[in-house]
């Protein structure tokens, strides 16, 4: 297995803090990113406590994270993302980046995508980050079953868009992490104008049967 440093952008955000477990557990180096370089660094701390003696964790402003790592994941809200993203343009050129950010609004109806001028969030960050080679995944998966004590996610799937091959085939293999497999390659970079506004409606469902729903992949044949 090839082993990255890995910095989780807004790796104190539960979304983010969930990733950063599970790659720390599977002998990834990671560093957790945040606006505060001593949250990132409490963050890191209660992370690599639960990852195991083994575990490779710190914690770092955002600057310094995404600098020092090889993979780069964003797990921001929407809210800020386009000004993180452009103050970080220089940190991401040549890197692989991974956008897990969902564009939601929420009113009395409940969850809805919001309308992104580029068309979804990671467009947007490869926009505005141009030299970094962009990937999106990890819509999808529950904060909560990423904290938990599950060793895999094993009855999810990972759904990974892309127009890097490179950024897809890492954005594929770090999913085993998760899943305990491979993710599922789901077309260039502008499905993720699909990807991320179906996370509103999982919300939806977890609503109404209270659960945690997530996606999953049948019909395709697996090693």
């Amino acid at each position: 297995m090839t082993t990255y440093k890995i910095a989780v952008i807004g790796g104190t955000g539960p979304q983010g803090r969930g990733l950063a477990y599970r790659f720390a557990t599977s002998g990834h180096t990671v560093v957790i990113g945040s606006r505060s370089d001593e949250r990132a660094r409490d963050m890191a701390a209660d992370i690599a406590r639960r990852s195991g003696e083994h575990a490779l964790v710190s914690g770092a402003d955002n600057t310094t994270a995404a600098r020092s790592a090889d993979v780069v994941i964003l797990a921001v809200p929407y809210q800020g993302h386009a000004e993180l993203v452009a103050s970080l343009a220089d940190q991401l050129a040549g890197k692989v980046l991974i956008s897990c950010v969902n564009p939601l609004g929420f009113d009395k109806r409940g969850p809805y995508g919001l309308d992104i001028a580029d068309g979804s969030a990671a467009e947007e960050a490869q926009r505005l980050a141009p030299e970094a080679k962009v990937a999106g995944a990890f819509h999808h998966l529950s904060a909560v079953n990423l904290w938990s004590g599950a060793e895999f996610l094993d009855h999810e799937d990972v759904l990974v868009c892309g127009d890097d091959e490179h950024a897809k085939t890492v954005a594929a293999a770090l999913s085993c992490a998760v899943t305990g497999r491979d993710g599922i390659d789901a077309g260039a970079l502008r499905a993720a104008r699909h990807l991320e506004p179906l996370t509103a409606t999982l919300i939806s469902i977890n609503k109404r049967y209270k659960t945690r729903s997530g996606i999953h992949i049948v019909g395709l044949e697996r090693d």
